[in-house]
């Protein structure tokens, strides 16, 4: 799932792609839920509108159109967002993979999975927005207005303060990683992140959260926002559908020091790496490195 750092990368790259550049079209798929704004809606609303900046909030993708609205799109599991000249195996099925010539290179087509295809009145390349498991959402944000998926968004993970995780533990009876992924207490931490961030603080993932002392909940707060800058620096993490715009894999997933490690030896102690279900999440640890 792309998580903050990969959905930050998408934005520094496929910004240049969006801002100012004036829409000609938008072509849809037909409704569904991952269309939280009617795709009719947004074809009309789009066409002849220009993106005047590319933000982002936590794990949503926000676009201000020039007439004061914004597109918020969100990839969920499997999401890409892209350049029409993308390149990468992963943008086919598995099926496609596997007769895939060594070394091939394939350049996508528009499937049935193309929820959003951007056409623009330079002629330039397009951009597309691909969902297999259309877990992902979009939505047409009116000029002046808000919305509650953004409005119930915690401190963004790259800004959030030690001590406002922990006030937010004190009465918490759950898992210090289920806080971790609430995206009210702090918006863009995943299960990838979250296992990583916890191996470097010292914290066990199931521990209660009312249990993580202050200096702790400081000391994941930074770990978050580490192993988060590395993986932006490094281009996110690849490990099953996330692309870069332009088509390329990131490279943190090599950087891994627990997650999806299950029996590996630890990077600090030589132990074993362990996998338990924590918050309804496969989450990996060190047993020895983590009370």
């Amino acid at each position: 799932m792309p998580e903050l750092p990969e959905v930050e990368v998408t934005r520094q790259r496929i910004a240049p792609l969006l801002v100012g550049r004036r829409i000609r079209a938008l072509r849809t798929t037909r409704p569904s839920y991952f269309f939280i704004t009617p795709p009719g809606r947004l074809r009309r609303a789009l066409a002849g509108r220009t993106v005047k900046e590319l933000g982002r909030r936590g794990k949503y993708l926000v676009a201000q159109l020039d007439e004061g609205s914004r597109l918020v799109v969100h990839l969920g599991m499997t999401g890409q967002l892209f350049a029409s000249t993308a390149v990468s195996e992963r943008l086919l099925s598995a099926s496609g993979r596997a007769v895939l010539e060594p070394e091939a290179q394939v350049r996508f087509r528009p499937d049935a999975h193309t929820h959003l295809r951007f056409c623009f009145e330079d002629g330039g390349a397009e951009v597309y927005l691909r969902d297999a498991r259309k877990f992902g959402k979009v939505m047409l944000v009116p000029a002046g207005e808000s919305h509650p998926r953004l409005e119930r968004l915690g401190a963004d993970a790259l800004e959030a303060s030690g001590e406002s995780l922990y006030r937010a533990t004190r009465r918490r009876t759950a898992a210090i990683k289920a806080v971790l992924l609430d995206q009210s207490v702090i918006a863009g931490v995943g299960n990838i992140y979250a296992d990583e961030a916890l191996f470097l603080a010292g914290v066990r993932p199931g521990r209660r959260a009312r249990r993580v002392t202050r200096r702790e909940c400081g000391r994941l707060v930074d770990a978050i926002r580490r192993v988060m800058r590395r993986s932006i620096e490094t281009g996110g993490s690849s490990i099953s559908d996330y692309i870069a715009p332009d088509g390329s894999d990131g490279r943190y997933q090599r950087e891994r020091r627990v997650y999806a490690r299950d029996g590996e030896a630890c990077v600090a102690c030589g132990g074993r790496v362990r996998k338990r279900v924590v918050a309804q999440r496969g989450t990996h640890y060190c047993p020895t490195c983590q009370r």
